[in-house]
């Protein structure tokens, strides 16, 4: 069993890192480049740098930024928020990213998915899929676009398996319904995904105390376990995620 990854995330808004509650109400967090170091230095296995309001605000992913913060780290970043082009991947990964998540851009223009992982490779390309509850969807869970403010009627699982086939190399799932609320994972979706789909996937949203990442591993088939909130304001470090992970048996690399 592959060592699961824990990643803390840095929601990006004017320069700064924020966090909000079902993806509204942001609040400044810290700066940026403060915390990636911090993250790098405490044991992170990889940081994710998201722009979210660059799509709605029809704008490129600060690039900027992204450079200061790559020059700071020494794990895997993985870069995303208005990546609809590929020049737009090809300047995240010479900013210093290894990686880009593209989420709006994915459901609008699968071909611009196919021609990612062509030009990139699919272990450069993670789609993340923001998802909230629907009674009307086979599987429950609809995805939603522009930074979880636009429904799209799509089946989140489905959708997924699409993504799948066009070869991107993980799923990053967030539902809106738990996150920032810290009450645990959306496991139906994590584990609905990774079982549809047999990529990796870094569950998303809603962790709040160190019992969610076990159960986002040992019931939603995670590969990866992302947070903000208990990282961003001291409520654990990716040690205490991981020793405790460890302690439950889950491999992680300390």
């Amino acid at each position: 069993m592959a060592a699961t990854r824990v990643i803390p995330c840095l929601d990006m808004k004017d320069g700064r890192v924020v966090k909000g509650v079902h993806f509204i109400n942001l609040r400044d967090a810290r700066d940026p480049v403060e915390a990636a170091q911090a993250y790098s230095d405490g044991g992170a296995d990889e940081i994710a740098f998201l722009d979210i309001t660059a799509t709605v605000e029809k704008r490129r992913t600060m690039f900027d930024v992204l450079r200061k913060v790559a020059a700071v780290v020494s794990v895997p970043l993985t870069a995303g928020g208005g990546i609809k082009s590929l020049d737009d991947i090809h300047e995240a990964l010479d900013s210093g990213a290894s990686a880009v998540s593209i989420s709006s851009a994915a459901l609008r223009d699968p071909d611009f998915v196919r021609a990612a992982v062509e030009s990139f490779g699919g272990q450069r390309i993670i789609v993340a899929i923001d998802a909230d509850a629907s009674a009307s969807l086979p599987s429950g869970r609809e995805v939603y676009i522009d930074g979880g403010r636009t429904a799209t009627g799509r089946d989140a699982i489905e959708f997924a398996r699409e993504m799948a086939a066009l070869g991107v190399g993980r799923i990053l799932p967030t539902s809106k319904a738990t996150d920032g609320v810290q009450e645990g994972y959306d496991i139906q979706l994590t584990c609905g995904i990774a079982d549809a789909t047999g990529l990796p996937v870094i569950a998303s949203g809603g962790a709040g105390r160190l019992e969610h990442f076990y159960q986002a591993v040992a019931e939603g088939h995670a590969s990866a376990v992302l947070a903000a909130s208990v990282f961003h304001f001291g409520t654990f470090t990716v040690k205490q995620v991981k020793e405790y992970l460890r302690a439950r048996g889950v491999p992680v690399n300390l």
